[in-house]
């Protein structure tokens, strides 16, 4: 979170339940299998549970994930998994709580940690747990968090630090996956590479005797530009085809203005197929204004 906060959407500005399941048919229809809700925070929207229940029910859709910060997630899980929420990210970069509060400017770390076994109770498996690792904030609490793997069904997934507006992005910062990958293997030393799918973003390790995963994202250092396949519908209904691409595209106002939906595919499809083969490479992505990442959802 910036030290100043961010400026909240009005609310006219933000697609309604009907906008949402609507643009989300288009895309399942057009052969989108699996949707994931994200933020700023999901679960802070108060109709979280019939926007599940109603994207659930779309035909060809076969997986509704959410990433959450967990604040709120354990006592709305139960029935988020009731109205057919089949996956769960949970965003958490410290387990330390005085770090947590520092970085995210709230109390809330025990209420996160409750969240992540809710999920595990709840059958989710794997829970998916999210931390950016910074040098010099988070980076010496790596095989901390790798613990969390060898008793519970926990796929921790290492991000490398990406440059967002109001990040104070420094390569400084950044600890490549290289590093992390060897700072693992030295603790662990049983760590085996898995078979990716060729469309994930997660280079995924599983480690003997643990019941859960150790993935890394390394977005900076080794992209995976040629298999994304990731398409981003922010909450104001621009739409997005690379995260880290300034370019953006508005389906909320023809949609608004009366388009039917051959006329919205055609909006989408003639800005899939402006996605370049590549990302500018992060320090030339450090200097292209984009949104921050809360804006634009993880």
């Amino acid at each position: 979170m910036p030290a100043e906060g961010v400026d909240l959407t009005p609310s006219p500005k933000i697609l309604s339940q009907n906008e949402i399941v609507r643009l989300a048919n288009l895309f399942v229809s057009s052969g989108v299998e699996k949707i994931r809700l994200t933020g700023g925070e999901p679960t802070i929207r108060k109709d979280i549970e019939d926007i599940c229940l109603h994207l659930s029910n779309l035909n060809g859709l076969k997986t509704l994930a959410i990433t959450t910060n967990g604040i709120t997630l354990a006592r709305k899980l139960p029935k988020l998994k009731e109205c057919g929420l089949t996956s769960v990210n949970i965003s958490l970069d410290t387990l330390v709580p005085a770090k947590f509060e520092f970085m995210t400017r709230r109390k809330g770390h025990q209420k996160v940690m409750e969240s992540i076994n809710a999920a595990i109770n709840l059958g989710y498996n794997p829970v998916k747990v999210n931390c950016v690792v910074m040098r010099g904030f988070n980076d010496d609490e790596i095989c901390d968090f790798v613990e969390l793997t060898r008793d519970k069904p926990i796929n921790i997934r290492f991000i490398e630090f990406m440059p967002f507006d109001g990040n104070v992005w420094n390569v400084k910062k950044l600890v490549p996956y290289s590093e992390m990958l060897d700072r693992v293997v030295k603790r662990f030393p049983s760590l085996k590479r898995l078979q990716d799918h060729p469309t994930d973003t997660a280079k995924n390790f599983r480690i003997d005797e643990h019941a859960g995963v150790v993935s890394f994202i390394t977005s900076m250092t080794e992209h995976f530009c040629a298999g994304c396949n990731r398409l981003r519908l922010l909450a104001d209904g621009n739409f997005k085809v690379c995260l880290f691409g300034p370019s953006e595209v508005s389906l909320r106002d023809p949609l608004r203005q009366g388009a039917n939906d051959h006329e919205l595919r055609e909006i989408i499809g003639s800005a899939v197929k402006r996605k370049k083969a590549s990302h500018a490479g992060m320090f030339d992505i450090a200097k292209t204004a984009n949104r921050p990442m809360i804006h634009i959802g993880g």
